[in-house]
């Protein structure tokens, strides 16, 4: 008898993961490993703000998949995921297919404009490595035709970002460091750029309570940063987004949307019942009404039993729901009963640039300023750690010893 194929779909925080355990608790006999990613590298989704403000390289926020998984255990595939046929138990790709016996559907997420007219066309998204690094190098872009006098108007040298959750205010927080260093760099008066945060609902990042929100605001507030909350995008033109019930234009030459995002269209072509764009699992971590296929990371909604209401998709969640996915995958090529999925709340910590933050720790401690600027480097070690093991954590970590 074939020993039992599990083939894991992208190579994020769960993904990843996934991959690691499976090759800790199952032996070459046991099973066969297969990860699909686009990409020969893994790239760390929670630093792509960086990397889209210029502060952090593409390269640091990015390591091979091949130098944390080995290839001599699991097989590693670069290509895309176009569908997979549950009837067949196949994975189709863009160049060729593969069949499994168990599957982990760990794809990642796409930016979710929620129908904003032009959006798509006129606005840059956070989304991957590629698409942060063209941000920055748009902005550093603006600032050269600025100060060479191909570009007169002030506006645009105006960044907007549209959002005010986790990934926008982290933005606009790297964007107030960077900002100051081109305006050094291209001779351009620190008062000739705006960074505007447009946010439809009255105040922003709601997961955390008012006391650390108005923190926030004081701080950005006072390094530059225009807040417009409750200030509803209607639609986003070349020139910048139009809001309110009085169409008012705010200009930019930059402009980037922040707002939301959903789980991988993959899951709707494959034909999943899909809530949100996204598919329930039940507590073992299965796709609800599918015995041999999990749905991890910002794929699915997992929900809090206490709360009744799903977890918020998170790198902390994604890792351990990778932990928990692979221990399932052994118990059932052993017959072995499964557990249920407990999430772990390590607490929640934003940067409001390099030496400032807002946080809630160990069941609800609150920190701001520089100690939630400390704790978010080792939250962000911690991940790659889980993620990529130690030797990722000397290479890429935030509080490497060089």
């Amino acid at each position: 008898m074939s020993k039992p194929k599990v083939v894991i779909l992208g190579a994020g925080y769960a993904g990843l993961v996934t991959a690691r355990q499976l090759t800790k608790k199952l032996s070459q006999e046991e099973a066969e490993i297969v990860l699909i990613n686009k990409h020969n590298y893994h790239y760390e989704s929670t630093w792509l703000h960086e990397v889209a403000a210029g502060t952090l390289t593409p390269n640091q926020a990015r390591f091979m998949i091949s130098d944390v998984v080995n290839p001599n255990r699991v097989r590693l595939i670069y290509d895309t995921v176009l569908e997979v046929n549950k009837d067949d138990q196949r994975v189709v790709l863009e160049n060729s297919e593969v069949t499994y016996d168990y599957l982990v559907i760990a794809l990642g997420f796409v930016t979710n404009t929620f129908g904003i007219k032009g959006m798509e066309e006129n606005a840059f998204f956070i989304q991957d490595i590629e698409s942060s690094r063209l941000i920055a190098e748009h902005i550093e872009y603006q600032f050269a035709k600025y100060s060479a006098g191909e570009i007169t108007d002030d506006d645009e040298l105006n960044i907007i970002v549209g959002g005010g959750g986790f990934t926008g205010i982290e933005f606009v927080g790297e964007l107030v460091e960077e900002v100051p260093r081109l305006c050094k760099k291209y001779d351009i008066p620190r008062n000739k750029v705006r960074i505007i945060n447009v946010e439809a609902a009255p105040s922003i990042l709601p997961m955390f309570d008012k006391d650390l929100v108005s923190y926030a605001i004081q701080s950005l507030e006072s390094r530059g940063v225009e807040f417009r909350m409750g200030a509803a995008i209607s639609e986003c033109t070349k020139e910048g987004f139009i809001v309110g019930e009085d169409k008012e234009l705010i200009k930019g030459g930059t402009v980037v949307w922040t707002g939301g995002v959903t789980g991988n269209p993959v899951l709707g072509k494959s034909g999943f019942e899909i809530v949100k764009g996204k598919v329930n699992v039940d507590a073992d971590l299965r796709v609800q009404g599918e015995e041999n296929i999990f749905a991890l990371g910002d794929c699915s909604w997992v929900m809090d039993k206490e709360s009744g209401r799903p977890y918020p998709p998170t790198g902390q969640l994604a890792t351990q729901e990778g932990v928990v996915a692979a221990e399932n995958i052994k118990a059932l090529i052993n017959n072995e009963p499964l557990k249920d999925f407990i999430f772990s709340d390590k607490g929640t910590v934003a940067s409001l640039g390099v030496t400032d933050g807002i946080g809630n720790i160990f069941q609800g401690t609150k920190i701001k300023g520089k100690s939630a600027a400390a704790m978010k480097k080792v939250v962000d070690d911690r991940t790659l750690f889980l993620v990529g093991g130690p030797k990722t954590v000397l290479k890429k970590g935030k509080f490497r010893p060089f």
